[in-house]
């Protein structure tokens, strides 16, 4: 639910209500406190950003959701818990990836049970959507995820890197995608699978399969027929600095040059709702007692989000800097194409697309970074799968 970096103001919201009074018997007194509360605990200017701060504001979104979806977990373990591998029974020589499309209903019980042990709030994504797996074949496991949805029409990192022709932003802006998650799974992660699951990314099939979904498609909001070229997926990373992202490199050429798989952009200014997720709920019930409209919004994405918290904002009369949390996220683009940037600013009129295959990425990531990796390092043979129920296993109770 986090707020896209990229979303800009829309000062409307706050004019449309300024001097709306408040129906005194609904004044949440409680809630205008837990919300200066976790502003409070928002990352002040110029104070260093660990990844243990960050998480604790990720905290208590998280802990919400997986008391609310502990009846599934339990469930859906029981069924796919075979599915998740002990590091004392892998092989790393042996590992054989592959990636998959998620269409069947173990493949997304696994997708969601994957994504939970995540430390951000498990998310299903907004607008187009496509998931994906990557498993490995010889041990019958999952390794990671992949899920991409509708980037935001206005991302400033990102638009100060293509000059869109005149009329034609949105058009171009829906020919790319936003990496919602993406990250690998005990033991895998260990071996360096994460960055496995950004090569995915970069495969000649995650655009196929988007072709395949939206070609013809009409759209919902403009009534129209977009183009189903997928030229870009962009990302920002959950701790500030991505490691995941770095140094992740394929020869394309035979005379050996590398080329990176994803490009940093830059750094988003901090802004988002991070630090109030876990109120959001609480939020759009006040709103609808008041009158308001909270629920609308095509694909629930993050604009409707944004605006329903500012209006609470205004309407409790709490600082209007109240979306800055502080955390400037790197922000990373994956080209699918060679030509991506000049595709999308109009100087190109067909995509150059890289026609690289899951399996050749994954065969060079086997050879770069797992091997390497297993000869170095050993505590991933010492993980199980219990762990993995542990971590998102927790008990009921009050999360203030």
């Amino acid at each position: 639910m986090t707020i896209h970096p990229g979303i800009t103001a829309d000062v409307s919201v706050s004019e449309s209500l300024a001097g709306m009074e408040i129906d005194a018997g609904l004044y949440p007194g409680p809630l205008a406190d837990r919300i200066r509360d976790a502003l409070a605990k928002a990352i002040p200017e110029g104070e260093f950003r660990t990844k243990e701060h960050i998480r604790s504001m990720h905290a208590a979104a998280t802990l919400s959701r997986l008391r609310a979806a502990q009846e599934w977990i339990q469930k859906a373990w029981a069924k796919r818990s075979c599915r998740f591998v002990n590091g004392a029974d892998l092989s790393p020589p042996d590992i054989a990836p592959k990636l998959v499309a998620v269409s069947t209903p173990e493949e997304r019980d696994l997708f969601r049970l994957a994504r939970c042990t995540w430390s951000l709030p498990y998310s299903r994504g907004y607008g187009r959507r496509l998931r994906f797996l990557v498993v490995d074949e010889h041990h019958d496991a999952v390794m990671g995820v992949l899920g991409l949805q509708s980037a935001p029409i206005d991302f400033a990192v990102r638009d100060r890197h293509i000059a869109y022709p005149e009329g034609s932003k949105e058009t171009l802006v829906n020919q790319t995608m936003d990496i919602f998650t993406l990250g690998a799974v005990p033991p895998y992660n260990r071996l360096l699978a994460g960055k496995l699951m950004v090569y995915a990314a970069a495969s000649q099939e995650i655009r196929k399969a988007y072709q395949d979904k939206y070609a013809g498609r009409v759209t919902k909001i403009a009534d129209r027929v977009i183009p189903s070229h997928l030229a870009l997926l962009t990302t920002t990373s959950a701790f500030g600095r991505s490691s995941i992202y770095n140094r992740v490199r394929y020869p394309d050429s035979a005379d050996g040059h590398r080329r990176d798989i994803a490009e940093l952009l830059g750094y988003t200014k901090g802004y988002g709702n991070v630090h109030l997720d876990a109120l959001y709920p609480e939020l759009k019930k006040f709103l609808i007692k008041q009158g308001i409209r909270a629920n609308q919004g095509f694909g629930r994405g993050p604009k409707p989000v944004w605006q329903n918290i500012t209006r609470t904002l205004t309407m409790l009369n709490i600082k209007q800097d109240g979306l800055k949390h502080g955390i400037q996220r790197q922000a990373w683009a994956i080209p699918l194409a060679r030509n991506a940037w000049d595709y999308l600013s109009g100087r190109a009129e067909e995509p150059d697309y890289y026609e690289t295959t899951f399996d050749q990425l994954a065969d060079w990531w086997r050879e770069r970074w797992l091997l390497p990796r297993a000869q170095r390092v050993s505590d991933w043979q010492d993980w199980r799968r219990e762990s993995l129920l542990q971590s998102i296993t927790v008990e009921a109770g009050n999360d203030y």
